[in-house]
């Protein structure tokens, strides 16, 4: 009896230990599921009439190779990863990753994906990987500049072929789920002051226009409630691009 016992706690604990790590997985390492979620009426869908009209309208330097090159993540935790993929492709960088593992294969890659699949991807730890790629990479966090800097910065990225413009922000800021984001911006139009984010995360949002004052916003949000240090945004180039001056309270290397 007290054997059978034994046996049945044992068997209780397996299944409990199984279900956590199913749990985890679902969470955290497999694909996301399909399923695209509602957008605030103040983001406009790039695939509609009024979206359409605005890139036709905007500053797209990089639009072209961006969506050429796009690809979506593949884990809950992997928009940084997704967006180094996308413009160390689209910058032509010899040999560029095209998938994750092929990403992080490199020996100075830094966090492995075990780790960004559990906490995601600092702008430094995202810089530092791009940089093991070959790219050049200025870090500008928004407690560091202002929105008009950003909005000409932006502005001459996009007019210009060879960088690209990757903004880490606050989700709910812009009226979407709560959470840490980072993806490509492909255009600017200048009438609305709107940016194209190209969301990496396509299982659940298109590709939107969204307004510059609110970007600003979602990027100035603290990282967590512990920390003052905010989000902000990467300028990327392949190693031999000539980049113009960048501002005050970037770090190149």
């Amino acid at each position: 009896m007290k054997r059978a016992g034994l046996v049945g706690l044992f068997a209780v604990v397996l299944i409990a230990v199984a279900g956590g790590a199913g749990a985890v997985w679902n969470e955290y390492l497999r694909a996301p599921v399909p399923r695209m979620l509602a957008l605030p009426g103040d983001l406009i869908p790039l695939d509609s009439p009024l979206g359409r009209r605005l890139l036709a309208e905007s500053e797209r330097a990089d639009h072209d190779e961006l969506t050429g090159s796009f690809v979506p993540q593949t884990r809950k935790a992997y928009c940084g990863v997704a967006s180094a993929i996308t413009v160390l492709n689209a910058a032509g960088i010899a040999d560029a990753p095209r998938d994750p593992r092929a990403l992080f294969a490199h020996p100075h890659a830094g966090p492995g994906p075990l780790k960004t699949s559990f906490k995601g991807m600092s702008l430094n730890g995202l810089a530092g990987l791009l940089r093991a790629h070959g790219a050049q990479v200025d870090v500008v966090f928004a407690s560091a500049t202002d929105r008009a800097s950003f909005r000409q910065r932006a502005r001459e990225n996009l007019r210009r072929e060879g960088d690209y413009l990757l903004v880490n922000y606050q989700r709910a800021d812009l009226g979407q789920v709560r959470m840490g984001h980072i993806s490509p911006v492909a255009a600017y139009h200048a009438p609305s002051d709107r940016l194209l984010i190209l969301d990496v995360a396509a299982h659940r949002y298109p590709p939107v226009w969204a307004d510059l004052d609110k970007v600003w916003t979602a990027m100035r949000a603290p990282l967590n409630k512990k920390t003052t240090t905010t989000r902000g945004y990467l300028v990327v180039r392949g190693a031999h691009t000539v980049s113009a001056a960048s501002p005050v309270g970037f770090d190149r290397r």
